[in-house]
């Protein structure tokens, strides 16, 4: 199993985010979409992103929403991946 045990929010965060645009991380890096430093870089990137409040909120609110917003610095790679 893939985690990230020293930024457990930021995993939660990113992959929830991933699951919005229908995105698995870690089936992506089993299956070689993804590298597992890639991973590591955007679960980074989300634990230095100064919106994770912003970011949980939109989260629990998202219902059916099926684009991630655009304030995730994350957005672009992940939707690369769908």
């Amino acid at each position: 199993m893939i985690g990230y045990p020293e930024a457990p929010r930021a995993w939660w965060l990113t992959r929830g985010m991933a699951r919005i645009s229908g995105v698995n991380l870690p089936r992506a890096v089993v299956e070689g979409w993804l590298q597992r430093d890639e991973l590591e870089d955007i679960v980074a990137r989300c634990a230095a992103c100064g919106r994770g409040a912003e970011c949980e909120r939109w989260l629990v609110g998202s219902g059916a929403a099926h684009a991630m917003p655009d304030f995730c610095p994350n957005k672009a790679e992940i939707e690369a991946l769908g």
